[in-house]
């Protein structure tokens, strides 16, 4: 029998994905280590959670759930934590195929929107007369249309969007995240913290009306 006073580290997760009624195990919401290796295993394949229909597409697997859980079954475990104290489960369809009438009709939206706010832009400060005027004080002469000015000009606004965002395709010119992924994380950081507390809120909200409920029974 596996020492129950031994102790265990728990680093738990953010938040995972699963598909519907699949099962939790804590090595799937933490990263778990033992000083007893007998009973590492047996904690990995704990379950936390099975998903049922009614839970719907996001559950909060609360650190005071965890805990009790391990003491049912190890009364003397000693368990220190480090981390969030909840984890966000994701509920997903596993297997669905790319929408790629989608995928083309958002390119075009963003490609179409990008270029109406690049021209929008110009013409608000009016750069096609600074352009010419930028010649006039070069060259001594007034040319409506300085294709040689403006045409670097044109490949310089891509390049520098190139390098602002550090990324080309699937190629990135280094490890530096850019600033729409650094965007990106912080707001799945803000949607994480929203969604736990409202399922908190929500399971609160259940909790009281449900002792209402056996109250008044």
């Amino acid at each position: 029998m596996a020492n129950s006073s031994a102790s265990i580290y728990l680093r738990l997760k953010k938040r995972i994905s699963i598909s519907k009624k699949q099962i939790v195990k804590l090595k799937d919401a933490a990263h778990v280590l033992a000083d007893d290796k007998s009973i590492e295993q047996q904690l990995k394949d704990m379950i936390l959670y099975r998903h049922k229909e009614q839970d719907g597409n996001r559950v909060v697997i609360d650190l005071l759930q965890i805990i009790a859980l391990l003491k049912q079954k190890w009364p003397d475990l000693q368990i220190d934590v480090y981390g969030d104290p909840q984890i966000l489960v994701m509920v997903s369809e596993r297997g669905r195929k790319p929408h790629y009438v989608v995928l083309v009709v958002s390119w075009l939206l963003l490609f179409c929107g990008s270029g109406l706010a690049l021209m929008n832009f110009h013409s608000d400060v009016n750069m096609k007369e600074t352009h010419i005027r930028i010649v006039e004080l070069i060259t001594g002469q007034r040319v409506e249309r300085p294709l040689w000015f403006q045409i670097p000009y044109s490949i310089g606004v891509g390049a520098g969007m190139v390098l602002f965002f550090n990324h080309i395709f699937k190629k990135k010119f280094n490890e530096e995240p850019n600033p729409l992924e650094v965007e990106m994380f912080m707001y799945q950081e803000n949607v994480n913290t929203y969604v736990i507390a409202e399922e908190i809120r929500n399971r609160g909200k259940r909790e009281a009306q449900k002792l209402g409920e056996e109250g008044y029974d």
